[in-house]
């Protein structure tokens, strides 16, 4: 009894609980809360922001006055949330409530979120309206005039609905237009982005191209509470109508709706009918007002001419008749034709009586007197060049003798002295120049020889071969070129012979028969009888010289 009252005091509590491991426990609890709350919405100030991660994911934190929950916004989720967060501010998520397995916390998996009330909203409108007013998006320099007859009108507002259709048909009223539509979600998540790219759509059309590029772009949208136009107070909305290069008008909700794309619009609507009105004028209204010009130019043509043609009466009635104004110059012309044949008469006889006055002071006298005088000058100046040559000669002679005082024969021998030394330097390095220009010559001239000698036939003689030539110095290469009875010259490295073809010899012949020897296969068709011909180491053919091998 005592022993099983001591065991059961030793045994614990739970001992035979199943054994989890930390890895194993933290996975039951994500299932856990996973299961347990799934999608949540959840109301908060966010806390702890610092802008998305290098990964594109966003951390921060959702408090009360009370608690506080970690929160995390994948990378793939950023971009389509309605707005974007910002550390103070109280919004509305919806998400999934996980954990982080590794450092035993819960979070929650954002996947939308809102602000908190129309306050909120319209702080964030107000704080962002400033940040872009401050960038000058708004400023009154950069809106445009629009066009008084656009060609073609680019619209961006939903297809279906009732805004397209009252736009049409404000057209259709007013001035047939060519209309295109760039249908968008005008409200909910990802309608920025979708107006925004229409927008820029629009502008990157080409001026000429299969569609149209418009003269004048319409933004619009019927009307709703602040959440429902809350798409057009995006920023991706407001840059892309700032950045336009079409004039745009801003015709979003009702007359009192206002959003940040009314500011950055050229012109702002305050309806979408109205926005139709504007783009194109009245059709009627021009056609009565061009009837009116019309009818005012007609007026004016006639009483411009009118007036025009009193002026001209008014000032033919002051010019006088043409017979006036011709009678006294006629008279005139009558005057001096009559005047003009006595005035001949006078002239010539006036032009007569000179001529006879100038000719009698013509004669030879003249003449001579001019010469005498041409001859006076002509001395007088071969006195003075006389005189002025001997001057020149004696200053010439004067600065001569001054010159030749001055020079010495010391000068001449010094400079002679000098240039027969540069003369004996120049002939030693020109000395010198030869004798090394020589034996780089010898040298070359050495290694050709050396070349010569190993290449020559006389080294290949020397091996135990002999060069065999005919009568006239040719080699012989073959049995066949020799017949019986030639002369044939047999060159050895130490000497020569001479010898006689005597008929047919023998196949087996030996290798000093000559240069031409064959194998043992092919026969001899001659017999040498040599006779020795002791004249020395020959170093060429019959004609001297190296001689030829080949």
């Amino acid at each position: 009894m005592p022993d099983t009252a001591a065991r059961s005091t030793t045994t614990k509590a739970g001992a035979n609980v199943a054994e989890f491991s930390v890895s194993e426990l933290s996975n039951a609890i994500k299932h856990s809360l996973e299961d347990r709350f799934g999608y949540v919405r959840l109301r908060g100030e966010i806390s702890g922001f610092r802008g998305a991660h290098a990964s594109g994911h966003c951390y921060f934190g959702l408090k009360d006055d009370k608690s506080k929950i970690d929160a995390v916004v994948w990378r793939g989720a950023v971009s389509k949330l309605k707005i974007r967060p910002a550390e103070g501010m109280e919004v509305i998520v919806t998400g999934k409530i996980t954990s982080y397995p590794a450092s035993s916390k819960y979070q929650i998996v954002v996947d939308s979120m809102e602000p908190a009330g129309v306050g909120a909203l319209m702080a964030l409108l107000e704080e962002r309206k400033r940040k872009l007013t401050a960038e000058g998006l708004f400023s009154a320099e950069r809106k445009r005039k629009l066009p008084f007859l656009p060609r073609v009108i680019g619209i961006v507002t939903s297809a279906t609905g009732a805004v397209i259709r009252d736009m049409l048909a404000g057209f259709t009223e007013r001035f047939p237009a060519h209309v295109i539509v760039w249908p968008v979600r005008v409200q909910g998540e990802g309608s920025a982005a979708e107006i925004a790219n229409a927008i820029r759509g629009f502008n990157l059309l080409p001026p000429v191209g299969p569609i149209p590029r418009p003269d004048v772009l319409i933004v619009a949208r019927g009307g709703g509470s602040l959440e429902d136009l809350w798409g057009f107070n995006e920023e991706i909305v407001v840059r892309a109508a700032a950045e336009s290069r079409i004039p745009l008008i801003s015709a979003v909700g009702h007359e009192t709706d206002t959003t940040l794309i009314d500011h950055a619009a050229d012109a702002r609507a305050p309806t979408p009918t109205k926005a139709a009105e504007w783009a194109v004028p009245k059709y009627s209204d021009l056609v009565e007002n061009l009837g009116q010009l019309g009818v005012r130019v007609h007026v004016a043509a006639r009483r411009s001419l009118e007036a025009r043609r009193t002026e001209l009466k008014s000032v033919a009635r002051g010019l006088p008749r043409p017979a006036d104004l011709v009678a006294l110059p006629r008279q005139r012309f009558d005057m001096a034709q009559h005047r003009l044949a006595s005035a001949l008469t006078k002239n010539t006889a006036a032009h007569a009586m000179r001529i006879a006055r100038v000719t009698a002071r013509f004669g030879p006298h003249l003449l001579a007197r001019r010469i005498e005088r041409a001859r006076d000058r002509l001395a007088t100046a071969h006195q003075r060049s006389g005189q002025m040559l001997g001057r020149v000669t004696a200053q010439r002679r004067a600065r001569f003798e001054r010159v030749g005082g001055r020079l010495s024969p010391t000068v001449t021998a010094v400079r002679c002295r000098q240039g027969r030394e540069r003369l004996d330097g120049a002939a030693a390095r020109g000395r010198r120049a030869i004798a090394v220009r020589l034996a780089t010559a010898r040298r070359h001239v050495e290694a050709r020889a050396q070349l010569l000698r190993s290449l020559s036939y006389q080294s290949v003689l020397s091996r135990g071969y002999a060069l065999v030539r005919d009568a006239e110095g040719r080699a012989i290469r073959s049995n066949r070129a020799v017949a019986p009875g030639a002369r044939l010259d047999i060159e050895l490295a130490d000497g020569r012979l001479a010898a006689d073809v005597v008929g047919p010899g023998d196949a087996a012949a030996g290798p000093g028969t000559g240069s031409g020897a064959r194998p043992a296969e092919q026969s001899s068709r001659t017999t040498a009888v040599t006779k020795p011909q002791r004249s020395g180491r020959s170093t060429g053919g019959p004609s001297g010289g190296q001689g030829q091998l080949f």
